[in-house]
């Protein structure tokens, strides 16, 4: 039995909308109408359970298209994902005290606007390990082809945030299964120079409206037709910052494996890892057609294909398996979806209530976090009946350690 809901969207596509029994503000409802209008969007816009009202785009949905791109569809972290490791680790091989560990990940990690000494400034490397400079040397040269064509992306020194956490809602997490097995699980994307590959590509397909004289019910809404030369550079940067955020996700994982080994014990990894990324766009064969697919905030879920739907901090969090369904351009959610703005998160909870929610987590329990606070998102229980026919739950993991930016 399917579980979505179609909202009819007039002069433009209708919405399949996979969200009952979980809250959809009717900001998000305007936002998805007004992409739905777009003429080259093809068959339907398709909306997860997680979503909210975003930046640019909805968080939470799917945009087939043809002969079109829409930048701020995919969004400044572009590239941004998930990434889960299995280890043979047992919830009996960890301390009973993780708060060394949890430094310790913290000290192997930049992340956030933290600084320490001698290792990393505001989130970077001061000086890049030797590891990070050797997976840098893959990604160079191709930047320089981007950059040579548009010199506004040479600000930024892309090497000093690969292996990078950031900040916001991007953490790095131990976790156990419902086997009492430790998983590592994290988040994050393209760092900033995602953000001003972003950025950039946002500006020139706003500049071409004007050009054309193109009137859109949302600037956001800007976009890039294909065959342009600005469709193509965009192209092929948005690629390049999906592959670097893929990497910074493997950078980062290897170093957390390393400080378990050298504060727990020695292990094999385990049968599953995920690698997946929840804001991009690919070129995917849907009904038949050629299209392509733009995720914001979701995360594809074909058939058979594993995927990571996480929690906040707190919640219980999903590795899945995709069911391949159809109508929702085989996709997913990618988390439980925010219900409230961060300000309005850290105007509404005590430090007291983001204390309690965190019971039994080693993580951040001071003011600057409450915007991530458990209760600022969705029912992730909720959000996972709703989208029972697009994934099945293959393993259950909850936190035990978590490292925000």
């Amino acid at each position: 039995m399917s579980t979505y809901e179609v909202m009819n969207v007039d002069g433009g596509r209708h919405v399949k909308m996979w969200t009952r029994g979980v809250p959809v503000e009717d900001e998000a409802k305007a936002q998805l109408a007004n992409t739905a209008r777009m003429p080259f969007v093809f068959r339907h816009v398709a909306a997860m359970p997680d979503v909210h009202l975003g930046l640019g785009a909805t968080v939470g949905s799917v945009v087939a298209t043809k002969g079109a791109i829409i930048p701020a569809a995919v969004g400044v972290d572009i590239g941004c994902g998930m990434m889960a490791v299995q280890t043979s680790l047992r919830a009996a091989d960890l301390p009973d005290s993780l708060a060394a560990t949890r430094a310790a990940i913290e000290r192997a990690v930049p992340h956030g606007f933290q600084s320490l000494q001698g290792r990393y400034v505001k989130g970077s490397w001061k000086i890049a390990p030797s590891s990070v400079v050797t997976r840098w040397q893959a990604f160079a040269s191709k930047l320089d082809v981007i950059v040579a064509k548009h010199p506004q992306l040479s600000a930024k020194k892309p090497q000093d945030q690969l292996g990078t956490l950031g900040g916001g809602n991007h953490f790095i997490e131990v976790c156990l299964d419902e086997a009492q097995t430790v998983w590592v699980m994290l988040h994050s994307g393209s760092r900033g120079i995602g953000n001003m590959i972003g950025q950039h590509f946002i500006k020139l397909a706003r500049d071409d409206m004007r050009r054309h004289f193109i009137n859109l019910p949302d600037r956001d809404l800007a976009y890039l037709v294909e065959g342009t030369q600005h469709f193509e550079d965009y192209f092929e940067a948005m690629e390049w910052a999906q592959e670097y955020a893929a990497e910074n996700r493997r950078a980062m994982m290897d170093a957390v494996l390393r400080v378990l080994r050298e504060e727990v014990r020695p292990f094999q990894m385990g049968a599953t890892a995920v690698n997946c990324h929840h804001n991009y766009t690919a070129r995917e064969k849907h009904f038949d057609e050629e299209v392509l697919v733009t995720r914001k905030g979701a995360v594809r879920a074909g058939a058979g294909e594993l995927g990571i739907i996480p929690g906040s901090m707190g919640a219980r969090s999903y590795i899945v398996r995709g069911l391949g369904n159809a109508e929702s351009f085989e996709s997913c959610s990618h988390g439980a979806g925010r219900t409230m703005s961060r300000t309005a998160a850290r105007a509404k909870f005590s430090l007291a209530e983001h204390t309690a929610a965190t019971e039994g987590v080693e993580c951040r329990k001071d003011a600057d976090v409450i915007d991530e606070t458990p209760a600022a998102y969705k029912d992730i229980d909720a959000v996972m009946a709703a989208q029972r026919d697009l994934v099945e739950i293959v393993h259950t993991l909850k936190q035990v350690v978590c490292v925000k930016g």
